[in-house]
C-alpha cells in the first residue's frame, strides 16, 4: 500500500474543515491529512491542532500570515517528501473538490505520475460560478495550451495527485507562483521532464462555505507565466 498524503491549504475554513477531515478519514483509511494554515483568524489553525492530537493521520502546518496557496503547497510538498510519502493529493477544503473522487485519483496514479481533476476535459463541468468566472477559467486554459504547448484541457485546476518522484523532480526553491500560474508551473514542468500525465473528468461545485480567493493580480500572474514558462524552456533554463 502506498503511503498517500492529502494536502489542503486555508485561511479561514473552520466550517469546512470541521466537515472535510472527519470524511476524508471515515473514506479513506489509508490516507492522512495535512492542513496547511496561514494563521486563520476563524480558529481554522487550533481546530485541526486540536484534532491531531487525538488522530496522528491529521497534521498541520501553522504559517505566520496569509502568504498565498502556491507557497502552501510547496510547504505541504516539502512535508511530504521529507517525510517519505508515496503520493501527494492537493484538494480544497470547500467541497469545491469532491472527496470521492480520490478514489478515482488513487486508481489512476497506479499507472501515472500526475493525475488532474479536469473541468474541460468532458465538455464544461462547473457548477454555479458566474459566467464571467466561468468563461475566464476556459479561455485561460485555452491560452495555456496554446503558448506552452502542454497537451492538458484544464491545467488550471488544483484537485490533483502526484508521485513523489514528480516532486522530487522540481526545485520547490524557484516556485514563486500562486493561484492558477501555480498549478499551470508545476504541470509544465512535470511534462517536460517527461513524466506521464493523465486527466480524469471531476465535476466542479463553487464553495457554499467562504469566499473565492480570486483577484486581478492572480490572474496577471499567470497570463505572465505562461510566457516565462515557453521561454524558460526554449533557453533549458527551466528549474
Amino acid at each position: 500500500m502506498k503511503k498517500s498524503l492529502v494536502i489542503v491549504p486555508t485561511y479561514n475554513e473552520l466550517t469546512n474543515v470541521r466537515r472535510l477531515i472527519p470524511e476524508l478519514l471515515g473514506r479513506y483509511p489509508d490516507l492522512d491529512i495535512l492542513i496547511v494554515d496561514d494563521n486563520s483568524p476563524d480558529g481554522t489553525g487550533d481546530f485541526v491542532e486540536e484534532y491531531g492530537k487525538s488522530d496522528p493521520r491529521v497534521k498541520i502546518i501553522r504559517r505566520a500570515g496569509k502568504m498565498g496557496l502556491g507557497t502552501a503547497y510547496v510547504a505541504g510538498f516539502r512535508f511530504m517528501i521529507e517525510n517519505k510519502y508515496d503520493i501527494a493529493i492537493q484538494m480544497d477544503a470547500d467541497f469545491s473538490h469532491d472527496p470521492k473522487v480520490i478514489n478515482m485519483f488513487l486508481e489512476a496514479i497506479e499507472k501515472n505520475d500526475l493525475v488532474i481533476g479536469s473541468r474541460y476535459i468532458q465538455g464544461v463541468n462547473v457548477i454555479n460560478w458566474p459566467m464571467k468566472r466561468l468563461l475566464l477559467s476556459y479561455f485561460a486554459n485555452k491560452y495555456t495550451k496554446v503558448i506552452t504547448g502542454l497537451p492538458i484541457q484544464d491545467s488550471t485546476g488544483g484537485f490533483k495527485c502526484m508521485r513523489r518522484a514528480v516532486l522530487e523532480s522540481i526545485d520547490l526553491n524557484y516556485i514563486r507562483s500562486n493561484g492558477y500560474a501555480f498549478q499551470i508551473e508545476i504541470n509544465f514542468k512535470a511534462w517536460k521532464r517527461g513524466f506521464k500525465i493523465r486527466e480524469i473528468p471531476i465535476v466542479f461545485t463553487d464553495r457554499v462555505q467562504g469566499t473565492s480567493k480570486m483577484s486581478k493580480k492572480i490572474v496577471r500572474e499567470a497570463v505572465l507565466m505562461v510566457w516565462k514558462l515557453r521561454i524558460r524552456s526554449l533557453l533549458g533554463i527551466l528549474k
